[in-house]
């Protein structure tokens, strides 16, 4: 899909790979299930957004790890599919790379999902090029490489490049990440410390200054605040009614097209247009297939 005007975006986070098998229900213990469908695909946070971000006609960068196991070429293939460059930080590691296993149930659209993250493959601000924000005309960090995260919002900031976190839950360093943040995207289980409903985490957010927060609630409407406005100005935002044939990775493919949207359009607009996007991959099985309809 092209688009007048063409953007750069980095992402920096968390690769995978993804097994995702459709089938009636996860299996209970001891039993065996025969799915009716699966895919192999790229997956992780700033991955799926990535991929949305590069279909909705910009390029995109995925700042991680991905290493040099066998296995890798199955997320190297699939990611040159969909014009998605990566700057890989350890590539010489023979680990293989985190491999999350999911399960969509055909009735509800929901997922299981069991991964070990990047929790093994964390790697240090030095292998960031001098030239990584060259072009760059947005950033999303997803958390899950904090430290290379942290180092590239610092620098992101100094060059007035904005930076959008997908805050899909809270993790040790966010804190000091998030004062270089412009655009806190999160979702209805990020809390912050000491922070136990959506008033407490916009008020933690709003006292660090960031100027930009939102917070996903699924299928319910989307709150949010602009511009630092005092608390008692949350406003809300319905997203589109659909029947979900599957939730998995709808909140990625949600970052990448508001890091669209936001580079053209307002903040507020951003988020509508974005929740279209992600209502429109809900209807369809797997991470990908809801591009072939957009």
């Amino acid at each position: 899909m092209q688009n007048q005007k063409s953007f750069k975006g980095l992402f920096v986070g968390l690769v995978t790979l993804d097994l995702i098998y459709l089938a009636e229900s996860p299996p209970k213990n001891n039993q065996k299930l025969v799915a009716d469908d699966y895919l192999v695909v790229a997956g992780g946070p700033v991955t799926n957004a990535a991929v949305a971000f590069s279909h909705l006609g910009n390029q995109a960068k995925i700042s991680g790890v991905v290493g040099c196991h066998p296995m890798t070429q199955l997320i190297k293939s699939d990611l040159a599919n969909y014009q998605v460059e990566i700057i890989d930080n350890y590539p010489t590691t023979e680990n293989p790379p985190p491999v999350s296993s999911i399960i969509v149930s055909k009735e509800t659209g929901k997922r299981a999902v069991i991964s070990i993250n990047a929790v093994k493959t964390q790697v240090s601000s030095q292998s960031i090029s001098p030239d990584i924000l060259q072009d760059i005309d947005i950033v999303l960090i997803d958390g899950h490489q904090m430290t290379l995260g942290c180092a590239i919002a610092q620098k992101a900031k100094v060059e007035n490049i904005p930076v959008v976190i997908d805050g899909g839950s809270w993790k040790p360093g966010f804190d000091k990440l998030l004062p270089f943040v412009d655009y806190a995207i999160c979702s209805a289980t990020f809390y912050p410390p000491d922070c136990h409903n959506s008033e407490e985490v916009f008020a933690y957010l709003n006292k660090i200054g960031i100027p930009h927060i939102a917070i996903t609630h699924g299928e319910k409407p989307i709150q949010y605040l602009a511009n630092n406005l005092s608390q008692s100005e949350i406003k809300i935002l319905d997203v589109p009614k659909i029947q979900a044939t599957d939730t998995l990775g709808a909140g990625d493919i949600f970052h990448g097209a508001f890091c669209h949207y936001v580079l053209q359009e307002t903040f507020t607009t951003a988020l509508e247009e974005a929740a279209k996007i992600a209502a429109l991959s809900c209807q369809f099985f797997g991470s990908r297939r809801w591009m072939t309809n957009h």
